[in-house]
């Protein structure tokens, strides 16, 4: 299979706060495209202004998909993503138009414009549950060192505090013998079934994108992020949450360890981390085209040039 009898994709990706949304809107309008969402939490309901969702004045009337449709006690893995966004695909091509993914996590993205493969005699959800109760209990640490020890690249790949991801990729090993790394090699050798143009969103001056994510902050708070948080937390099997940046720095809040100001303090400078590990994942991909926004010095001008990327890229 070539570029020319592959589906053409778009995909817009980078860091929180970087524009990605509303360039992906544009993208939409000037190519007929639907959108589908790449945002691991924005998946969750009522989780809605802490992960930034759209609103539909933002959506402008295009299309969303994979926004705001499972419950946060609901179970949802990277191969269950690549499985409903492999169908949105098809289903948006279907009617003729163009999809186009965006999102942070780079880990959908790319799982899904690389054709990553997963296999369903790798799960077990009793030995996931005791994992999970064990992070609770210990905390993390113990986990990423016993992940470590049979899966040292995975270690070094995965955050602490993807704690979810820790617990699946000893969960792999537990079930089958094989790595999770061993696993993803295994997985890329079926091609992509897709001709995938990604755009990833930058700042040259990194102070610019940092301003952006605390003003950021700091209209979710005007908006609401305080009761939301708080209503959130408060659920039963609320442990999504408190993965969740704009969610979990608030708890301390609530329990009277530290001062509102203190907290939001706190969403800001976990909001810059991921911001940080953001670009350190996407900036490994080789073939995404960047663009930096800050080189323009209007929203309409990086429109156009994502635009004039994708049409060289024969994007229709």
């Amino acid at each position: 299979m070539n570029d020319t009898t592959k589906n053409p994709v778009a995909a817009v990706v980078g860091p929180t706060a970087s524009g990605k949304s509303r360039l992906a809107v544009e993208i939409a309008l000037r190519k007929n495209g639907e959108i589908i969402s790449a945002d691991s939490m924005q998946i969750y309901k009522g989780m809605n202004i802490g992960t930034a969702k759209p609103t539909a004045e933002e959506m402008c009337g295009v299309p969303h998909h994979l926004v705001d449709f499972i419950e946060l006690s609901e179970p949802f893995s990277v191969a269950d993503y690549v499985a409903l966004a492999s169908n949105c695909i098809t289903e948006v091509h279907t009617r003729g138009k163009l999809p186009v993914i965006v999102g942070g996590t780079g880990l959908y993205v790319r799982s899904l414009l690389h054709n990553i493969q997963f296999t369903e005699n790798d799960k077990d959800e009793s030995l996931r549950i005791q994992l999970s109760q064990k992070a609770v209990r210990e905390g993390v640490q113990p986990l990423m060192e016993e992940l470590g020890q049979f899966d040292p690249e995975s270690a070094a790949r995965i955050h602490p505090n993807n704690v979810a991801r820790v617990i699946r990729a000893i969960e792999i090993y537990r079930t089958t013998g094989i790595t999770m790394t061993e696993q993803m090699e295994r997985s890329k050798r079926i091609p992509s079934p897709y001709h995938a143009c990604v755009i990833g969103l930058d700042y040259r001056n990194r102070q610019t994108l940092y301003d952006r994510i605390n003003h950021r902050v700091d209209l979710m708070m005007e908006n609401g992020l305080l009761e939301e948080a708080k209503e959130v937390l408060n659920r039963p099997n609320s442990q999504t949450a408190l993965q969740a940046i704009g969610y979990k720095e608030l708890l301390p809040y609530y329990c009277g360890e530290c001062t509102l100001d203190e907290a939001v303090d706190r969403v800001k400078q976990e909001s810059r981390r991921y911001a940080k590990r953001q670009l350190t994942w996407f900036r490994r991909d080789e073939d995404i085209h960047w663009i930096f926004v800050d080189d323009y010095s209007a929203s309409t001008e990086v429109t156009g040039a994502a635009v004039q990327i994708l049409n060289e890229e024969v994007i229709k």
